[in-house]
């Protein structure tokens, strides 16, 4: 169990480090939680990565309130802090923006994305160890990018010089993930994500075989999200026995 954790904190390890020699238009900012953030992160890759899954949730990229500031995929404050049990010291990044600063456990912001996933997950499972029983949650894109005027930039929305290394990047360290915890589901939270498995998949980065789907994802910037987003979801994942 031990090594199983070992393994993923390498390959996040190597994300991380590959991620910093990119180079990106200097006008936009870019934070990268596996750096400043990573005693949080750890002990989270400890809490839900220390065996084999039968499910992976897939994000997209960190949001700014969530895992930017606590090192948590979707790791809104209360979520990370009141359900997971996780707090710890947050440094700072290198190039801090004024409007986006990063003030890991003591950031008074709520990450809606991050309240409705975990919050979902308390309501189905408990308590947190039993819902990573079975369960991992991790983002394709360990990266926030944000505008000189500090709107956030989602990663499809970088130019294509921009993104065509740091997908490659990402790319293989999804696949040696799911090599290592060998789910028999993928579930792409949002379209990006989904098609981001779709292409690890058919590309035969990884030898798992698993099957796919995609929810919904949480934010509040979709109409959808905000009616019934939960119960669309659980509904979704009963009904293709993922969830009992």
């Amino acid at each position: 169990m031990q090594d199983c954790y070992a393994k993923l904190k390498n390959i996040n390890a190597k994300l991380a480090k590959e991620c910093d020699k990119l180079t990106f238009n200097k006008n936009i900012t870019v934070y990268n939680p596996l750096d400043y953030a990573i005693k949080p992160h750890n002990l989270y890759l400890k809490m839900a990565a220390s065996s084999p899954k039968k499910v992976i949730f897939l994000g997209m990229n960190p949001g700014p309130w969530g895992m930017a500031q606590t090192g948590v995929p979707f790791g809104e404050i209360e979520a990370v802090r009141d359900w997971l049990g996780i707090e710890a010291h947050v440094k700072k990044p290198e190039r801090e923006h004024p409007k986006r600063p990063i003030l890991g456990f003591k950031c008074k912001r709520s990450e809606v994305s991050g309240r409705r996933l975990w919050g979902l997950f308390k309501e189905q499972f408990g308590r947190a160890e039993d819902f990573f029983k079975e369960h991992y949650v991790a983002n394709y894109c360990p990266l926030v990018f944000m505008e000189e005027g500090g709107a956030n930039i989602t990663p499809d929305k970088l130019p294509k010089k921009d993104t065509e290394l740091l997908y490659k990047i990402c790319d293989y360290a999804l696949a040696e993930t799911i090599d290592l915890l060998k789910p028999d589901w993928l579930i792409g939270i949002g379209g990006f994500a989904y098609k981001k498995i779709r292409h690890v998949e058919k590309t035969g980065l990884c030898k798992t075989k698993f099957s796919v789907t995609q929810i919904l994802h949480p934010s509040p910037a979709s109409p959808k999200a905000n009616k019934g987003w939960d119960r669309e979801v659980k509904k979704a994942l009963l009904e293709l026995g993922i969830w009992r």
